[in-house]
């Protein structure tokens, strides 16, 4: 199966998805994927709808104009396309912005990643509430088959809609109430029930204190945290300064062959950085492990998505 080719279009500025891949996503249930990817943005198909997040004008000129060319050629228009504009700092962070068709549609679409439901929405803020770049790793969580996930930095609780759909019982930890509400919503979307599920809303660090407190142990656990934060304590979180603290304590919740994945969108923290820190990690709690890559999408090409490991515990 090819990924991503020229497809024919006169000096694109992106790299584009060709029709073959396009046909397998939806043949696999995931409506949900990019389209094309650049040195100053990039496509999303997301359901019915497109979104082009762009880091100037230009660029959203010319994704725009090779977007229409990329649907003519593989039959397949958008109802509506909408641009996000990609600043240097989050507080400059705005909502989506619908650029061609029905305004009176509603802003909270729904849309599948291998027959997993899970819903979004263009208004509420930057993020629309999906990281297309962890598909794989959201598989590699249904492979593994986990009975306990622990769920960090959670957002919408993807990854633990996914376990839930396999049995697992799951704990999801977020700053945000509202994230935490909406990861709610994907479990009725998917016909899961919240009960045996829990969402626990607050600072990611006292959460696992208290949990190692209570002696809650997991066999899988995700961490997938922001680059930069400030907690509602003050408390201020640097990735490349703080994920070994991160990890200490995931530890000290980790059963015995537990999975852990290990995920930053920070550029200072490429594979071999988080390899060596998990190491270092694992050797200061006399922990043997495994580290592994999922392969990434088929529709990122290198240097797009989230940098990520897993720690295989023996």
């Amino acid at each position: 199966m090819t990924s991503l080719s020229p497809v024919h279009l006169p000096h694109p500025a992106a790299q584009w998805i060709d029709a073959s891949l396009r046909d397998a996503f939806e043949q696999q249930g995931t409506t949900a994927h990019r389209l094309a990817s650049s040195a100053e943005g990039w496509v999303e198909r997301l359901g019915d709808d497109v979104m082009i997040s762009h880091q100037t004008d230009t660029a959203l000129a010319d994704l725009t104009r090779e977007l229409s060319a990329w649907t003519d050629l593989v039959g397949w228009q958008p109802q509506r396309l909408f641009s996000r504009f990609l600043p240097r700092k989050n507080a400059d962070r705005i909502s989506p912005v619908l650029r061609s068709g029905d305004a009176t549609l509603p802003l909270t679409p729904t849309v599948a990643e291998n027959g997993i439901q899970f819903g979004l929405d263009f208004a509420t803020g930057y993020s629309h509430g999906l990281f297309l770049d962890q598909r794989n790793n959201r598989a590699k969580v249904q492979a593994l088959r986990p009975k306990r996930l622990l769920n960090t930095f959670a957002y919408t609780c993807s990854f633990s809609v996914v376990a839930a759909s396999i049995g697992a019982e799951t704990v999801s930890v977020d700053l945000s109430k509202k994230s935490l509400a909406r990861g709610k919503q994907n479990f009725a979307l998917n016909q899961l029930p919240t009960q045996g599920h829990r969402f626990i809303a607050g600072d990611t660090f006292e959460i696992l204190a208290e949990l190692d407190r209570n002696r809650e142990r997991f066999d899988l656990i995700v961490l997938d945290p922001p680059t930069f934060s400030l907690g509602p304590n003050g408390r201020r979180w640097q990735v490349e300064l703080h994920f070994e603290d991160l990890l200490y304590a995931a530890l000290d919740l980790a059963l015995p062959g537990a999975a852990l994945l290990l995920s930053t969108n920070c550029t200072k923290l490429d594979v071999a950085a988080l390899t060596h820190r998990a190491r270092q990690c694992a050797k200061g709690k006399r922990l043997a492990a495994e580290y592994r890559r999922t392969p990434p999408p088929l529709d990122f090409p290198v240097g797009h998505g989230a940098t990520t490991l897993w720690m295989l515990l023996r």
